[in-house]
């Protein structure tokens, strides 16, 4: 057994001298593809708890440590932010927060079912707007622990409240929700002596802030984000390999690129598989993708290589990204 790992990592060794990492920043598509047809979007709050279920709204004040209108505020400072986002993303031409709209959910903390395809028609219809983003869920939790203190009278204070957020997307036209998504964030007050009194007393502005600050995450949604990704590259086989490595590391690529295209004639089929996969890569950099599955497919093709395939997966799945990043941008 010990023989045997000693080998697997010997090999691992070797495999990982024969390539080097890059690293670089694509885009990918929103979470979330909003149609081209919608221009114009309300915004209502749902998340108010029924004043017929004053029971279960009295308890869950109580369990909760919050005052009666603590999540009503909050709930509406989230919906502000929400509205700046999507102001900020420039892709409606009106966001309206629908105030008046009055519909209440009957259970504290729970992510009620859809409103009714004729209910969200009657409010697009009413006020104008192609679709609806819904606050469906706003709760908060809030816990406070309280200790003596043998240093002072006051004691000390913790202050923990972690907000849960639901969010839909409806779309009245196609009777389509477009999003369904929770989000919670959280954040703790701690202090003793006179330290623990605004701990107490900061709470509410701290929640307030925390309500805005979920917006980014949601209004996020609709937008196109980068993310950085690695791939390996081939630096061993012939001279011009190592040659071609040193141009990369320098930030040459298309000299790299020449001298990998000469190895694409090598008699040596492993030489040539892996010039091919070199040319892969630089096309991927170059934001070619279409000449990047080209050149992965003959390096797959050639030397049969599992990495090659995995390569060519990875490119043909950015393809189908990049297709509906185009859509996304003719959306807006």
């Amino acid at each position: 057994m010990q023989k045997s790992a000693i080998l697997v990592l010997i090999c691992f060794a070797i495999y990982s001298c024969k390539t080097e990492e890059v690293y670089f920043n694509v885009t990918v598509p929103a979470p979330v593809s909003i149609p081209a047809y919608v221009k114009k979007v309300g915004i209502i709050n749902r998340s108010f708890i029924s004043d017929s279920n004053h029971v279960r709204k009295a308890i869950d004040n109580v369990l909760s440590a919050k005052g009666a209108t603590l999540d009503k505020e909050c709930s509406n400072e989230s919906i502000r932010g929400l509205k700046d986002g999507l102001v900020q993303s420039n892709t409606f031409q009106n966001i309206v927060f629908l105030d008046s709209v009055n519909i209440k959910n009957s259970f504290p903390g729970a992510f009620p079912s859809p409103l009714s395809w004729d209910k969200i028609a009657e409010i697009c219809r009413l006020y104008k707007v192609d679709a609806l983003f819904a606050l469906e869920l706003f709760h908060t939790d809030t816990r406070i622990n309280l200790a003596a203190s043998p240093v002072s009278p006051l004691g000390s204070a913790s202050v923990g409240t972690k907000v849960n957020t639901g969010w839909r997307i409806y779309d009245p036209q196609n009777k389509l929700i477009l999003d369904e998504y929770l989000i919670a964030d959280g954040l703790t007050f701690a202090g003793g002596g006179l330290d623990a009194i605004p701990a107490l007393m900061n709470h509410k502005e701290a929640v307030m802030g925390v309500s805005y600050r979920i917006r980014q995450s949601y209004a996020g949604r609709i937008l196109p984000y980068t993310i950085r990704v690695c791939r390996e590259f081939y630096i061993k086989g012939s001279e011009n390999f190592k040659m071609a490595r040193r141009m990369a590391d320098a930030g040459d690529w298309n000299n790299a690129a020449d001298l990998w295209n000469k190895e694409t004639t090598n008699p040596k089929l492993k030489i040539r598989a892996r010039a091919f996969y070199d040319l892969a890569i630089i096309s991927e950099l170059n934001g070619d993708v279409d000449a990047a599955i080209g050149w992965a497919k003959k390096a797959y093709e050639t030397g049969g290589k599992r990495m090659a395939l995995f390569y060519l997966n990875i490119l043909q799945d950015r393809k189908a990204q990049n297709d509906l990043l185009k859509s996304q941008a003719h959306g807006q």
